[in-house]
């Protein structure tokens, strides 16, 4: 059984990439692995904190490793919070003031369509590989949903009329821009274990 380790301590995330990977393959977390560092994410864009992430753990531990970095893209703030869409409000990563920022700056804007994006950096032997996953949708007024965790509550995916927080982790792979980026790493690493 290969095992890799996800360079995040967030135990949400590690449940949805293994979930989305499946049984193929074992997800730990840093902790799991025994690393206890917060890796910065100082860069602009998604993919270079990525690679960030990922080419930290692999030069710590000298094994195959991957990262990922989210944003949530709001059209009519010109894409924020983007990169910075866990430290929004604050240093603290606070789910509920970040919410509360995004929905005070939208305001009554009648343009409320917004997008996930989700990089994954896989570090494998001396290369690395990226791998995209979208999820368009739209910000809600108010908070729904108890379930999920960041933006979820205020989030609704094309073709639904259900937040991210008010559907179980399955029925939110239907949609998940983690699951889509997660499903080419998945099926990039099967390739590369049929060839092992």
């Amino acid at each position: 059984m290969l095992t890799l380790i996800f360079a995040t301590n967030n135990a949400h995330k590690v449940q949805e990439i293994q979930a989305a990977i499946g049984h193929k393959l074992t997800v730990i977390s840093l902790k799991a692995a025994g690393i206890d560092i917060d890796i910065p994410e100082p860069y602009d864009t998604l993919e270079a904190n990525a690679t960030q992430k990922s080419r930290t753990i692999q030069q710590l531990t000298g094994k195959n490793c991957f990262s990922e970095d989210t944003g949530l893209e709001v059209d009519a703030l010109n894409g924020e919070p983007g990169v910075k869409s866990a430290r929004y409000a604050g240093e603290d990563k606070a789910f509920d003031k970040n919410i509360e920022k995004l929905l005070g700056k939208l305001g009554d804007n009648p343009q409320r369509t917004a997008r996930f994006r989700t990089v994954i950096s896989l570090v494998w032997g001396d290369q690395e590989y990226l791998f995209e996953g979208i999820c368009e949708g739209t910000i809600i007024h108010d908070k729904r949903g108890a379930g999920g965790f960041g933006y979820d509550p205020v989030f609704v995916p094309e073709g639904s009329t259900r937040t991210f927080a008010e559907m179980t982790l399955e029925e939110k792979g239907q949609y998940s821009h983690r699951k889509k980026a997660a499903d080419k790493l998945v099926s990039f690493l099967q390739q590369v274990v049929q060839q092992a």
